[in-house]
C-alpha cells in the first residue's frame, strides 16, 4: 500500500512529523490514500482530509512494516505486527483522523 506525503522518508515520515515514532499513516475518507499526516493530504490534494468512520476496518497504515491497521490496532499504541511504538502525541488529532 503506497504512502503520500512530501519529503517521505522509507518508513512514511514527513516533512511535518518526523520523529522516529512518527510512522503512522492515515486514510482520507474521501480520496481513500494514505497520507504521513493531515498537513501533506492538505497540501496536494484539491480537498481537506476527511476523516473515516467506524466502518473503515483498515484506516491506518504502520510505515515500518507497511501492514495495514484497524484503529483498535492503532490505538494500542505500538503496531500488532512489527512491535514498532507509534508517537503518543498522534492522539492530539484523533479527531482529524476519526469522526465516530
Amino acid at each position: 500500500m503506497k504512502i503520500y506525503g512530501l519529503d517521505l522518508d522509507e518508513a512514511g515520515r514527513c516533512r511535518h512529523y518526523h520523529k522516529v515514532c512518527d510512522v503512522v499513516s492515515l486514510k482520507c475518507a474521501q480520496c481513500g490514500k494514505y497520507y504521513a499526516c493531515y498537513q501533506c493530504h492538505d497540501e496536494m490534494e484539491d480537498h481537506p482530509f476527511k476523516a473515516t468512520g467506524n466502518d473503515e476496518q483498515y484506516p491506518v497504515i504502520c510505515g515500518a512494516c507497511h501492514t495495514l491497521l484497524t484503529r483498535e490496532e492503532y490505538l494500542a499504541g505500538k503496531c500488532v505486527h512489527g512491535n514498532t511504538e507509534f508517537n503518543p502525541r498522534c492522539k492530539l488529532h484523533y479527531d482529524i483522523y476519526f469522526k465516530e
